[in-house]
């Protein structure tokens, strides 16, 4: 595990100097999805800073037996609305807000036991239908409208490119999401910072960090192949 590990973070750091960016300011989220709560307790053991989840249930569980641990836990999967008050007490960013009715719900849930929020707005810059995702064109326009949510702080925005053999033919996704990042910025809308990036995964990490991630989600490449 520590190897593995230690293996990816120098593949990011690497990454980040080959194109001139700060190493730092890009965060690895180690994805435990279907590992069990010790395998888990591994990695952060062996230094992971947060842990990436896709199911909230199985988040909960872990949640529970990993309470001794000190980590950050995101959210990256799909998000049902009647859900969200799980979400917003386990999680510190969620990845993956993509509809105006879970932003609603994740607002209401985080007003309850008095939190702010930080989300990801997820985009579906592949238009792919099996994905989640807002559609480019109408992101601008979510974001416009959640920022008013006031127990909700947009950070940045999230993606999931088409699966490639070559990590190369991921870039365009990339840095079209990197683009709609500063077209955003550039509306200097109030409660939305626009920082983060979260995209790529063991197989095209490096090609995102390139193009602008701040948050790479790699699972596969720490746990190995999901169970």
């Amino acid at each position: 595990m520590q190897q593995k590990l230690d293996y990816i973070k120098t593949r990011i750091r690497k990454a980040a100097t080959a194109c001139g960016r700060d190493p730092k300011s890009i965060r690895l989220v180690a994805v435990g999805k279907t590992k069990p709560a010790e395998l888990v307790r591994q990695a952060i053991t062996a230094g992971a800073a947060i842990i990436g989840e896709n199911y909230i249930q199985e988040a909960r569980e872990k949640f529970k037996a990993l309470g001794d641990c000190t980590v950050s836990w995101h959210y990256i999967g799909h998000l049902q609305s009647n859900k969200a008050k799980y979400a917003v007490r386990i999680f510190d960013l969620i990845h993956s807000v993509d509809s105006l009715k879970l932003a609603r719900e994740l607002d209401k849930s985080a007003k309850k036991i008095d939190k702010i929020q930080p989300i990801l707005i997820q985009v579906n810059i592949s238009k792919e239908k099996t994905k989640g995702g807002v559609h480019e064109a109408q992101t601008l326009e979510l974001v416009r409208t959640v920022s008013e949510f006031t127990n909700l702080s947009i950070k940045g925005l999230m993606t999931m490119p088409p699966y490639f053999d070559d990590p190369d033919r991921a870039r365009p996704f990339f840095k079209a999401l990197g683009d709609l990042q500063q077209q955003i910025r550039q509306a200097a809308i109030s409660n939305v910072s626009m920082e983060e990036l979260s995209m790529g995964m063991s197989g095209d990490f490096e090609a995102a960090i390139e193009e602008g991630a701040t948050l790479v989600r790699v699972g596969t490449a720490i746990f190995g192949a999901r169970q």
